[in-house]
């Protein structure tokens, strides 16, 4: 009998990873391996009164980025970028990086420096070491592996399985302004290769097109609140959606939320032209997508020491019991079941 096919569409990532995790030996062999697959890095102990983490990611062209718009000074910034929020959603420090990439011959030794330019001012910024990596070729396109390496205290790191009944949801930051920034170029790509003549009407859409090209890890935030002396129940990075982002936090916790839609902070900019496109600005703070903003929850004690102190965090919600699911109640007061319609690698 013919084995059944069964196509990656059809479990997406998250089904692939749970699948394959029966494949992982039935042990750890170390004993300093404190977290394997689950989270956001996996977490090691290699003695101290800290533990190590590390996390990897790869961006393949014309999956996670398109050159028709992208920059290579932006590529390489947010590749790093994407790598050091991992490490922030763990509550931790980022201290190194290694860079692999396969590349064609199309691209000349200038255009791959513009892309290490980029990777260099992110390093800069974040107090970052390059400590390694590969470089080969590839048949065609661009293909970017990335591992970030960095530390956090025992007693400061935070998972996504720490969620309690009663805690407070909160966002950093603003959401929905790289989905955004991501459809506007979209869409300038498809009026260029309609008529090559036409020149891009960007003019007012700096913050989202800034949001989708070169992003942020909100290590500041991880500063901020570790200065106030409190730190989340359970946390992890904005890539996906926060939909898909709150539905991981409720599985892992074993709780439901209860989130506003009130409440979901979306920068004016964005709200107004995702308006004059004809796209719900819910669906762009909800389903989109690489904000890398952290999704977060704090005891009500906590979140009362910081509330007035870190403007930059919004309360979205609550923490209810599993059995309630993960809901959205919108504006119009009507209460719906939260799905993950955000990125799909497959």
């Amino acid at each position: 009998m013919q084995q059944k096919r069964t196509e990656l569409s059809e479990l997406g990532e998250f089904g692939l990873i749970n699948r394959l995790k029966t494949y992982l030996p039935a042990q750890n062999y170390h004993a300093n391996t404190i977290t394997g697959i689950g989270d956001d890095c996996a977490v090691l102990d290699n003695g101290g009164d800290e533990y190590t983490l590390i996390t990897t990611d790869i961006l393949a062209e014309n999956i996670h980025f398109d050159l028709a718009y992208t920059p290579l000074v932006h590529l390489g910034y947010k590749a790093v970028i994407v790598n050091l929020s991992d490490i922030v959603a763990m509550n931790g420090t980022p201290q190194q990086i290694t860079v692999s990439v396969a590349l064609s011959n199309r691209f000349s030794v200038e255009a791959i420096e513009e892309f290490y330019k980029g990777i260099k001012i992110a390093c800069e910024n974040y107090k970052v070491d390059l400590v390694g990596g590969d470089t080969t070729s590839s048949k065609s396109g661009f293909f970017i592996s990335i591992t970030a390496i960095g530390k956090v205290k025992k007693d400061k790191i935070v998972y996504r399985n720490g969620a309690k009944i009663g805690d407070i949801v909160c966002v950093t930051g603003d959401l929905g302004g790289a989905f955004l920034g991501l459809k506007l170029l979209s869409w300038e790509k498809e009026v260029f290769l309609a008529n090559p003549e036409m020149q891009p009407e960007l003019t007012g859409k700096e913050y989202p097109l800034q949001r989708q090209l070169r992003p942020e890890a909100r290590l500041d935030m991880v500063l901020e609140w570790g200065n106030l002396g409190v730190k989340p129940t359970a946390m992890l990075d904005i890539s996906d959606g926060l939909a898909s982002e709150i539905l991981h936090i409720c599985e892992q916790s074993q709780v439901g939320a209860f989130i506003l839609e009130e409440n979901l902070p979306i920068d004016t900019e964005v709200f107004n032209t995702a308006v004059e496109h004809n796209l719900p600005p819910i669906t762009c703070a909800m389903n989109g997508g690489e904000d890398y903003e952290l999704l977060c929850t704090f005891s009500p004690q906590d979140f009362d020491k910081i509330r007035k102190k870190m403007p930059d965090l919004t309360a979205i919600g609550v923490i209810k019991e599993k059995e309630l699911g993960a809901i959205l109640q919108t504006n119009s007061k009507e209460q719906v079941k939260i799905t993950a319609q955000g990125w799909k690698h497959f």
